[in-house]
Order: structure tokens, then sequence, then C-alpha cells
């Protein structure tokens, strides 16, 4: 798929300012610094997003951006869209011209992967985004450790030796 930094960059800080405008508008300057995205890149940004409705911005003292709607009516797709990132993985940009005057036989293919991605990011707000950044940062949340390796051992162990006792406790 061809995201690019862009996307990646217009959705990060659409949850950072979601994420921290609790106290009042968010300033990109404080987005930059959190995020490490340069300011003047998340100004052609956030110009964007205000254009098509997904920050609000204020001015003067104590100004910076709100979101504009609720998080929850706000897609993936909106925001990626709204920066003019290209959601497609076909190597013609969809014109169905990858030779010259003919599809390639595989246009087909990255063209419907082209309509999973884009309905998968239809179906992921912002707010689930918001939601699943406040879960992880919470202290109540425990790490599990990965024992997908350990599991593999022992299960390479108990093929081998067949009399071998499994024991799966962390």
């Amino acid at each position: 798929m061809k995201l690019t930094t862009k996307g990646r960059f217009a959705v990060t800080a659409m949850i950072d300012v979601a994420l921290n405008n609790h106290e009042g508008p968010v300033t990109l300057a404080e987005v930059s610094e959190r995020q490490k995205i340069s300011l003047s890149y998340l100004e052609q940004l956030f110009g964007k997003l205000r254009r098509h409705g997904l920050v609000e911005s204020v001015r003067g003292p104590g100004g910076g951006y709100n979101i504009a709607k609720p998080a929850t009516t706000i897609c993936v797709s909106d925001v990626i869209l709204a920066v003019d990132e290209p959601i497609d993985t076909t190597s013609c940009g969809g014109e169905k011209n990858c030779f010259e005057e003919t599809q390639c036989l595989t246009h087909h293919l990255w063209a419907s992967l082209n309509a999973h991605i884009f309905t998968y990011l239809q179906g992921v707000s912002l707010q689930s985004l918001v939601d699943d950044a406040r879960e992880r940062k919470s202290p109540s949340i425990h790490v599990v450790k990965d024992l997908r390796k350990q599991m593999d051992t022992e299960r390479m162990n108990l093929n081998t030796h067949a009399t071998s006792v499994v024991n799966f406790s962390a």
C-alpha cells in the first residue's frame, strides 16, 4: 500500500489532539514535541484537516486545535483522504492502464485489496484508537510474557520425547 508518512502522521496527530484536548485546544508545538513530527509538517497537515472539517482552530492565547466533531464519527479513512493520501496498492494508481492501454494480470487483485483496506479503515474510528492508546497507558494493564517461543520449544521436546511433561506456567 502506498501509505506514506503523510497519512501516518495525520492519524497520529489526530489521536494526539483527541487524547490531549480535555483542557482546551492543543497546540501543534505540543503535538510536535510529543510525537516527534516537524512543526511545519503538522501545520501543512492541519490546514488540510481543518478544510475537511476534522479539526477546528482556535486563535489567540490558549489557542490551538480541537477535534471538530465526535471522535466516534471520524474514521481513519477520513483522515487519510483529507490529507490527500491515496489508498492504493495498484501500480497504475487505479487508472487501469498498468501497461499503457491495458490492465496487468494482477490489477483486479490489487484493486480488490484497495477495497478491503479502505473498508477496514472506514471501520476504525478515531475514538477506538484513542481508547486503545488510553488502555496502553493505563497502569492497570499487565504485560503478558510472549510464550510462543517457549511453547514451540516445548512442543518440539514433546515430539522428540513422548514422555516429557510440558509446563506452560510463566
